[in-house]
Formats: structure tokens, sequence, C-alpha cells
């Protein structure tokens, strides 16, 4: 365990080392592994100075894009899977089980192999350079339904049989009953979604054309282009540190929900 942790940290503490010297230090000698003094010239620089092709966008409001398209992916997600899995499990219609797999098989479906229709579908949807269309197209979610299908196949049906002799319809017994035993399963499921929404790369630089759409992700790569494509010195501190920035959210949100997460993963509250 101790092994596997170092080979994770070191290369992000060396990341982070170095992003606190300045260009000319890591071009002249490399990657560091201690830190330097040019930590708060850097990292201000990244939050305050603007970027990308326009010069019009800065590193906080690329980690607002990124938040509201993670928080937005997780919980669309988490809303469209538990719907679906009760409509699946509790309404019994005939073709419940082949509409599920059916859902299920999408999961052959990328969205590297349906990026180009659903460009087309969104163009003509004028919902390019916009955070509904970042996020609507990506919500359905073959994984949550499945897991949501399995936790409520599990649920006692005395709890269903309970609520109809209380006089309780269909969304009371949703509402009042599977989503309470299901909030912890909800939010690992919401954690992991986060984590997937926060690391979307291709969607966003497909469905965006204004920097003011820009997600951290694609900072990093414009900060990167820059070095490469310009004459000047290449700023590889700034890349550096706004990987480190990327990786901020990610890692607390993980941190700090992390008993959620075990628990919804091990514990049905059932």
């Amino acid at each position: 365990m101790i092994i596997a942790i170092l080979m994770f940290l070191v290369p992000v503490w060396v990341i982070f080392a170095s992003s606190t010297h300045t260009p000319e230090t890591i071009l002249n000698q490399g990657l560091q592994f201690l830190t330097g003094d040019n930590f708060l010239h850097t990292y201000s620089s990244i939050f305050f100075d603007h970027t990308g092709y326009t010069k019009n966008v800065t590193a906080a409001r690329m980690l607002l894009n990124s938040l509201i398209l993670a928080v937005g992916f997780a919980t669309g997600k988490v809303i469209i899977s538990s719907m679906a899995a009760y409509a699946i499990v509790y309404f019994r219609f005939k073709m419940a089980n082949f509409l599920f797999w059916i859902i299920f098989l999408t999961l052959l479906l990328p969205i590297q192999v349906r990026i180009v229709p659903s460009f087309e579908v969104l163009a003509h949807l004028n919902l390019l350079n916009s955070y509904t269309g970042l996020i609507v197209p990506l919500i359905a979610s073959a994984t949550g339904t499945f897991f949501f299908r399995q936790f409520y196949k599990s649920v006692p049906e005395e709890l269903l049989e309970a609520a109809k002799m209380d006089g309780a319809n269909s969304w009371q017994f949703f509402i009042d009953i599977l989503v309470p035993i299901s909030k912890t399963m909800m939010a690992a499921l919401f954690i992991v979604m986060f984590i997937v929404g926060w690391n979307q790369y291709l969607w966003p630089i497909m469905m965006t054309t204004k920097p003011e759409y820009n997600t951290i992700l694609l900072g990093i790569k414009e900060i990167y282009q820059s070095n490469f494509e310009g004459s000047y010195l290449p700023e590889f501190n700034r890349a550096f540190a706004m990987i480190i920035v990327a990786l901020i959210v990610p890692v607390s949100m993980v941190i700090i929900f992390q008993r959620w997460f075990i628990k919804g993963l091990v514990d049905s509250e059932k």
C-alpha cells in the first residue's frame, strides 16, 4: 500500500515542486523535487491573468465551468438513473427487462462513437457554447440505472405493501421511502460521476468554441499549446500549476465525502 501511494504521490509532488520554480530553472535543470520561491507569482498569475486565444478567461472562470459541468453531470445522472430504475422495477410493464437491457447496451456506445451525431443535434437546437449543451446530453447513465435497479430489487416487498396500505401513490413511495433509504448509494454514485464529469475533455472541446466555456482541462491544453507554439520561453511552471489546481477539487471531494462513498458501496441501510 505504501509503495502504491508513493507511486501516485511522488509524480504529483514533482509537478507541484516544479510549478514553484521559474521557467528558466525548469528549462535548464529539468523537473525539480524541492520547492522554489516562485509559488505566489505562478499561482496568482494563473488565477488572475487572462489566457486563451482571446485573452479573456482566467483559471478561476475555468474552475467555475468545470464545477458547473461536474455538479450538473453528477446530479443529472443520479436523478435520471434513480427514476429510470424505479420505473423498470416497480411499474413492471411487459417490456421492462427488454428496455433495461437496451439501456445497458448503450455502454457499448461511448461518447467517442456518438460525438458527431450529438454535435449535429446540439447545433440544430442552438445549444453549442452553453452549459445546457455541456450537461444535458451526458446525464443518461446505463451504469447508474443498473446499480439503482439492483438496489431497488433488493428492497423488501413489505415496504411497498405498507406504503399502499397507507394510501401512498407511486410518487410518494419513491420520494418518501426509496430516496431516503438509497441516499448513501446516491452519494457514492454522485461522487464517482462528479469526478467523471470533472475529467471530461473530448466533450467540452467539441461542444464549445468560446473560451468563456473552457473547463480547467482545456485550460491546461491551452497553456501547453502556447508553450510549444510561441517563440518565447515556455512557461512550464504555469502549466504545472494549472495541473495542481485541476487536482484540488476532485481530490478534496473524495477526501471530504469518503465516508459517504464507502458507506454507499457497502451499506444499503435497509
